[in-house]
């Protein structure tokens, strides 16, 4: 594991923050920028290679201390396990023993910053147009239309799209919202989805979370009858959405089915995470737990 020479204390991160109506995973977590100078990672201001996520300070998430851990062993299962291309990340350590999530920025290429836009800048949603809960208040249907509207490779892109979706379903991400998805300038010169970023299980520290994945499924606030008669996503919500994102029946099937097929990976890799055993415990269960809603 890489061992960053410097402390959390080194950082001056705030004491306090702003109080938000949603409590989240993207709402509680720092960011500090870090450059690697001569084999050393340094904190700078801006114009940063790489992103540091430490573990949360004041905060009300539980099990805040494994929240770096989380999610550095999501996004290795998203890739390893489930072929995702995810951001390049890992999990290192401070100074002074403290675990942090590192990884390293795709906005930028050669030294160099290239056009990157999040789904909320796409559809101009910001919380002086949209309020407070602009992240959230859409519907993963909105975001394959914006897709067809702004990537030229939509056809090929969104499929991608709706898979991170089902995963982030299956894994408990209840924080999967606009700005969690983005498109950036390949070196093509063409605009592609960029690699998948801030998978994590949200709900072993947000027990209470709102949502099951973050936004709403259909553009018209609609629940399919099999919701409306379990309470909960299955795999028929799935089929229906995947008909926005240019997902045929059959193909929705089989992905669903990898999810049991790699069932024991995904064990194996947990239990060899950092997590704490408490926390692989709740993640287990709300793995568990989301396998058995989408075969229904």
């Amino acid at each position: 594991m890489l061992r960053l020479d410097f402390s959390v204390s080194d950082l001056n991160l705030p004491a306090t923050r702003d109080k938000t109506l949603r409590a989240s995973i993207s709402g509680v977590q720092d960011k500090v920028q870090l450059k690697c100078v001569r084999g050393r990672y340094i904190v700078v201001e801006s114009g940063g290679d790489y992103i540091l996520k430490p573990i949360p300070r004041n905060t009300s998430a539980e099990l805040a201390a494994d929240i770096p851990a989380n999610e550095a062993v999501t996004m290795d299962i998203a890739g390893r396990v489930f072929g995702i291309h995810v951001a390049e990340h890992g999990l290192v350590e401070m100074k002074d023993g403290e675990k942090a999530y590192l990884t390293r920025r795709f906005d930028r290429r050669g030294g160099e910053r290239i056009q990157q836009e999040d789904f909320c800048q796409l559809a101009g949603r910001s919380p002086e147009t949209h309020g407070e809960n602009y992240k959230y208040d859409a519907s993963y249907e909105e975001l394959a239309d914006l897709m067809r509207r702004f990537c030229p490779a939509a056809a090929v892109e969104n499929p991608k799209v709706f898979f991170i979706i089902l995963f982030n379903y299956v894994f408990a991400n209840g924080d999967a919202h606009l700005k969690n998805f983005s498109l950036y300038r390949s070196a093509q010169g063409d605009y592609v989805l960029t690699p998948a970023y801030d998978l994590l299980n949200t709900s072993v520290h947000f027990p209470g979370e709102p949502t099951a994945t973050g936004l709403d499924f259909f553009a018209d606030g609609h629940f399919t009858s099999a919701y409306e008669t379990l309470g909960f996503y299955s795999s028929v919500d799935f089929i229906e959405l995947g008909r926005a994102f240019g997902v045929a029946e059959d193909e929705v099937r089989e992905q669903i089915a990898l999810f049991a097929e790699h069932r024991t990976a995904v064990e194996r890799m947990l239990a060899a995470s950092a997590l704490s055993d408490e926390t692989k415990a709740r993640y287990l269960f709300r793995f568990h737990d989301r396998l058995k809603a989408i075969v229904q």
